[in-house]
Parts: structure tokens; C-alpha cells; sequence
């Protein structure tokens, strides 16, 4: 009875309308919890319990049961979503600072860029190969999906295991503040190259530079005149009254900023991660001793309702019965190891460092992918050339495998190459 009223095109009634949306976040909330503790109880991170189970439930009508497709169906749950992606990418962004990125040093640099350009290049190949009936567009798309690391696992397990101030680790964590942004500058240059080609425009080097100006220009325009505006901004908001100012301030500004560059044509997660790089304590302490809270605190609740609906939904749309295809299987297997692979080049930056690094630690902290994979490969479902998706069903399928595949194996193996650096005592220093 509910699910035939679940189904029913939408009445003119405000609750008919709003009913499958509560039962929606109901669902995907209660999904998500089961999920997240499950993972972590077997020593994973609860984002790849969320998107296990999420995988499992938008699976069931393989085994005849539906109750559930309302939920992929419903674009209220899409925006919420999505939503979810930018508030994740403003979180992220929060971790780190301009400043940090400024003094990540050469060798951080270089790991960078080596873990960006490398996987990218073996993304574009593995899709050439795999996908020859399809264009070059799916091909430089599915590189740009292995650019991005998910350096939350990474930071994680180095705390976990009390190497979160070893010279690896700051390697790691400030490569990986670069990594997000050239990842983000190429999706954005590959996003705008698809749209140019699907309105019919000539691909030229000169309309490429151009879109990589852009991103260039936005990302790093956006920081140096942010950090200028950001303390006037918070300065003015600390003498209005009231509560809750803190957290309407910093959302107003990410918002903003998201919105910004969707209008100049980036994706709107550019926006919101720049506004979370911006955004340092000193500037908003005033307000923060005035609410006795900290930005940080006050963006949990916001994220802990709204990212585990991203990643629910992104493992929703996995369709399992494409990966009995051998040939979806086998991208599936390759893109992982291109990921894998190409993060390894990373470690390449490490090499001829004194005092010497563990290179080995350094690649391997590099390989997951997590949030940003997928925020990836959920861009790509909504971009079209010339009529074929640049990310299908089932290519989709592949890419969220690649990236539950390499979230899943970093932890124990940055745990057993860490382990064999202790081993080894000082040799990996000498």
C-alpha cells in the first residue's frame, strides 16, 4: 500500500509531495548509520560502509525487491545530494588553509603534480583501450576521475598509528592540498572542453587554455581576494546579533563562491572548496568567543545529515548486474590499477630527499580516492556529447568499484609499509 502510494505521480498536496522525501532521508540516514558503524568495526572508514550499503539497497530489486527505486528517482534527493557534495568539499576545504598551501615546498609540489598528471594520462589509455567505441571525451573524463586523493583516509590511519607529524606524512597532507586543487582545474578543463564539444565548438589548444585560465584564474583569484574580504566580512557579522551568525556567515560565504563559479562555468564543489581553503580561525575569532563555538563544530551536524545522503545515493546508482559483464568488469580491474599505479609515481617526488623518505609510504598513502572520485564520476553522469553520456550506468559502476577499492586497501597497507619502516629502524633515514 505505501509503496503504490510512493509511486503515484505527485498530487497537488504539499505532505504527497513531501512524503517520499522523508521516508527517502529516513532510509538513507538509518542505511547510512547500519553501514559506517559496520565498516569501522572492522578497522574501515564509515564512508566506505555508507557507500557498501548503499550499493546493497539500490541492489535489492536484483533479488525482486523494489521498495527502494523511489528514492534514485527522486530529484528533491538528487539536489539534497549534491548539496551534500558541495558541504563535503567546503569541510574539506576548512582542513587546510591558504597558508598551507603556499609552504608545502617543492617536494610536496612535485609529488602533486606527479600524482595528478600520472594517473590521469593512465585513466586516459585504460579508457582508450577498454572503451574503443566511445569518444575521447569519456576517455580524458575517466582520467580526470583517478587525479583526485582522498587524503581523510590517509590523515586517519597516520594518526591512528602516531605518524601524523612525520616527514612523510606532512609530505602526503600538503601534496594533497596541490592534488585537490590541480584535480579540480583539470575536471574543470575537461568538463568545459565536453560542453564546448557538445555545442558544436571546434576543440582548439587556444579554447583549452582558455578554460584553464579560467579555472586558474577563479581558484587563485578567489583565494587572494578572499583572504583580503573574508576578515572584514566576519568583522561586520560579529557586531550582529542574534545566533547562529557564525555558521549563516561562513555558508553565505561558500554559497556564494559556489555559486560564482558555476556561473563562469566550473563545477559549483570548485566554489565551495576554495571558500573552505579561505576561511581561517583568526578570521572569525571574534564571533567564534562570542558564540563559544568553532566553525568547524558547527558544520559537523550540517555534514553528518547531508554527505552520507551523497554517498548513499552515489552507491545506490551502482548497478551490480553491469559488472557481470566481463568487459565493465575488466575496467573496473583496470581503472583500479591505473589508480593504484599512478598514485606510485608520486613517490618518484621523494626520491633524493635528505634526510632520506619512505618513498613506498608516500605512494601508498596517495592511492585512495573516496569523496572526490565520486563527486568525479557524478559530474560526469549529467555531462552529454553529441547525445552519449560521457559517464553511462555502467561505466559509473566501475568507477565507484575503483573507488571502494582503493579506499579499502589503503589502510592495512599504509599500516604494513609503515610497520616495515619501523622495522627497518633508522635505515629508511640513512
Amino acid at each position: 500500500m505505501i509503496l503504490s502510494l510512493l509511486q503515484e505521480p505527485a498530487a497537488a498536496s504539499h505532505v504527497d509531495t513531501l512524503a517520499p522525501v522523508v521516508l527517502a532521508l529516513a532510509v538513507i540516514l538509518a542505511a547510512a548509520k547500519l553501514g559506517g558503524d559496520a565498516a569501522e568495526r572492522i578497522g574501515q572508514p564509515a564512508v566506505l560502509g555508507e557507500l557498501v550499503v548503499g550499493v546493497l539497497v539500490g541492489n535489492l530489486s536484483l533479488l525482486g525487491v523494489d521498495w527502494f527505486q523511489f528514492i534514485t528517482a527522486n530529484a528533491t534527493i538528487g539536489v539534497l545530494a549534491q548539496l551534500g557534495a558541495v558541504i563535503l568539499l567546503f569541510e574539506v576545504g576548512l582542513e587546510s588553509t591558504v597558508r598551507d598551501m603556499m609552504k608545502v615546498g617543492l617536494r610536496s609540489l612535485l609529488v602533486a603534480v606527479l600524482g595528478v598528471v600520472t594517473p590521469w594520462v593512465l585513466g586516459w589509455w585504460v579508457g582508450s583501450l577498454l572503451l574503443p567505441d566511445h569518444s575521447v571525451y569519456v576517455h580524458a573524463f575517466l582520467g580526470a576521475a583517478l587525479t583526485a586523493t582522498s587524503v581523510g583516509i590517509t590523515a586517519r590511519v597516520l594518526k591512528d598509528l602516531g605518524h601524523a607529524q612525520s616527514p612523510e606524512a606532512r609530505i602526503i597532507l600538503g601534496a594533497a592540498v596541490i592534488d585537490d586543487v590541480l584535480g579540480l582545474v583539470v575536471l574543470a578543463a575537461v568538463a568545459a572542453v565536453i560542453a564546448a564539444a557538445d555545442s558544436g565548438a571546434a576543440l582548439s589548444y587556444g579554447a583549452l587554455a582558455l578554460v584553464l585560465g579560467k579555472a586558474l584564474l577563479f581558484l587563485f583569484g578567489a583565494l587572494t581576494l578572499g583572504v583580503l574580504f573574508s576578515p572584514r566580512l566576519f568583522s561586520f557579522a560579529s557586531r550582529l546579533r542574534g545566533r547562529g551568525v557564525l555558521l549563516a556567515t561562513a555558508l553565505v560565504f561558500c554559497f556564494t563562491l559556489a555559486w560564482l563559479a558555476s556561473t563562469i562555468g566550473l563545477a559549483p564543489i570548485v566554489g565551495a572548496y576554495a571558500a573552505g581553503l579561505i576561511l581561517e580561525d583568526v578570521h572569525y575569532k571574534d564571533l567564534a568567543a562570542k558564540e563559544d563555538w568553532q566553525l568547524e563544530d558547527l558544520i559537523r551536524p550540517i555534514s553528518a545529515f547531508l554527505v552520507p545522503v551523497f554517498f548513499v545515493l552515489m552507491g545506490m546508482r551502482v548497478d551490480l548486474s553491469a559488472l557481470m559483464r566481463p568487459e565493465i568488469l575488466a575496467l573496473a580491474g583496470a581503472l583500479t590499477l591505473a589508480a593504484i599505479i599512478g598514485k606510485q609515481a608520486c613517490a618518484l617526488g621523494a626520491l633524493g630527499a635528505r634526510p632520506r623518505l619512505d618513498w613506498l609510504s608516500i605512494g601508498i598513502g596517495m592511492i585512495p580516492r573516496g569523496e572526490v572520485g565520486l563527486i568525479f564520476a557524478n559530474i560526469g553522469l549529467t555531462l552529454v556529447v553529441r547525445g552519449e553520456h560521457i559517464i553511462d550506468s555502467a561505466t559509473f559502476s566501475a568507477v565507484v568499484i575503483m573507488v571502494m577499492l582503493t579506499t579499502l586497501i589503503t589502510p592495512p597497507a599504509l599500516k604494513w609499509s609503515l610497520g616495515r619502516g619501523e622495522g627497518r629502524g633508522s635505515n629508511l633515514r640513512g
